[in-house]
């Protein structure tokens, strides 16, 4: 039945997709915050909604509290491609950095940059990084929050890639906190993968990290308080759903 479940949940959540971004590149060109509302307030809930009915796959999200109204940076972990397309039904006045590339992507990437994304050059150097800064300064003036996954790509639960520098340096160009966000669900929407496992993501904020630090104290408390958290949800999910165990990487040699 996973199979199924799966099959009628993309059929609908793809096709959605694809509507709302066709919808969203008419309404963004007049208003952009209209065109928020439609996503975060309308599209996003219902194909949670989907998820949890058709799939039983629902999402828990801890720390509430300390999702903000005005602008900061939220860290994530980034496992599944659940947190792009979910994370801003949280968090109403946040938006991602994301590859430039993807903005060349008719409708999906043209609802993106109208959305209020900060579009990144990854070959572009210092001028690219000065460019993303300036964009991000921007849009936290209008109280827009900023989410940037500190390790530049998805990765499989129980693995930690190298934290990338573009999260020290808007830490240290821009006074604001950081608000560490821990998941667990590359347990059940796994990257590359066709199935939506059963379930319960857990979306956990935790307490931000004050601005100030020294960039090597920043980058090592933040990596710590994530993997950490993430090896803690990892843990719980397993003791739950003995299943997932099978998909957190396993140590070398094993």
């Amino acid at each position: 039945m996973i199979y199924v479940r799966s099959l009628i949940f993309n059929l609908i959540f793809y096709t959605t997709l694809l509507v709302g971004c066709m919808l969203t590149c008419i309404v963004g060109l007049f208003s952009q915050k209209t065109e928020v509302i439609i996503w975060n307030d309308i599209l996003l809930p219902f194909l949670r909604w989907c998820l949890k009915v058709i799939c039983g796959l629902e999402i828990e999200v801890r720390g509430k509290e300390y999702i903000t109204k005005h602008g900061v940076l939220y860290a994530c972990k980034h496992q599944s491609a659940m947190e792009t397309y979910f994370l801003t039904s949280y968090i109403k006045n946040g938006t991602f950095i994301f590859k430039k590339e993807l903005s060349h992507i008719p409708f999906f990437g043209w609802a993106i940059h109208l959305y209020g994304s900060v579009p990144v050059d990854r070959a572009g150097g210092s001028r690219a990084m000065k460019k993303m800064l300036a964009d991000t300064k921007n849009l936290m003036d209008k109280d827009r929050s900023i989410i940037i996954f500190p390790e530049g790509t998805r990765t499989q639960p129980g693995t930690t890639n190298v934290y990338k520098p573009g999260i020290a340096f808007l830490y240290q160009n821009i006074k604001t906190e950081v608000v560490p966000v821990a998941v667990n669900t590359g347990l059940f929407w796994r990257k590359k993968s066709f199935l939506r496992h059963p379930g319960k993501v857990i979306i956990e904020f935790m307490p931000p990290l004050p601005h100030g630090l020294e960039k090597r104290e920043f980058i090592n408390t933040l990596q710590d308080t994530i993997e950490k958290k993430c090896a803690e949800l990892n843990l719980e999910t397993i003791n739950n759903y003995p299943e997932t165990k099978s998909m957190i990487a396993q140590p070398k040699g094993k």
